[in-house]
């Protein structure tokens, strides 16, 4: 087991306990985009990750995203797109990536304040508490 595994792992049992329960919000595919374009907008940036139908095959995966694309079922709780937003900004066209690294947690918790109004406070302390690292001052990777 790599040590990116364990780290996905905590994150995860994180995300179920505490961002889950405070955002019950779904978004359809065909609204996704905009929220994406919104969201991307917000942060000052440009050229926005574009959604994708997720293959059929990819059944145990939820969504993914990259740089350039973010692939998503029929619909998805906001949290998760701001998830997978998170990884588009910790990622690189030329396919570089944080996982689910600090400067990935930083931006998500972030993005999770601004964009679905979450208590930055609660999710400080609950990322300590699991042992979570993050940067509280993480940028893009793309702006570096």
């Amino acid at each position: 087991m790599s040590r990116g595994d364990a780290a996905a792992r905590r994150l995860y049992a994180w995300e179920d306990a505490e961002v889950g329960p405070r955002d019950t919000s779904r978004v359809p595919f065909a609204r996704l985009q905009a929220l994406v374009d919104h969201v991307w907008a917000a942060e000052g940036l440009r050229f926005p990750p574009r959604i994708r139908p997720l293959p059929r095959q990819a059944r145990r995966t939820v969504a993914r995203a990259t740089r350039l694309a973010i692939e998503a079922p029929a619909e998805l709780p906001t949290w998760v797109l701001l998830h997978e937003l998170a990884h588009s900004l910790t990622s690189t066209a030329e396919g570089g990536s944080d996982g689910h690294g600090p400067r990935f947690v930083g931006l998500y918790v972030h993005l999770l304040v601004r964009h679905a109004r979450m208590p930055e406070a609660a999710l400080v302390a609950s990322l300590r508490a699991a042992g979570i690292a993050f940067d509280p001052a993480a940028r893009p990777a793309f702006l570096d």
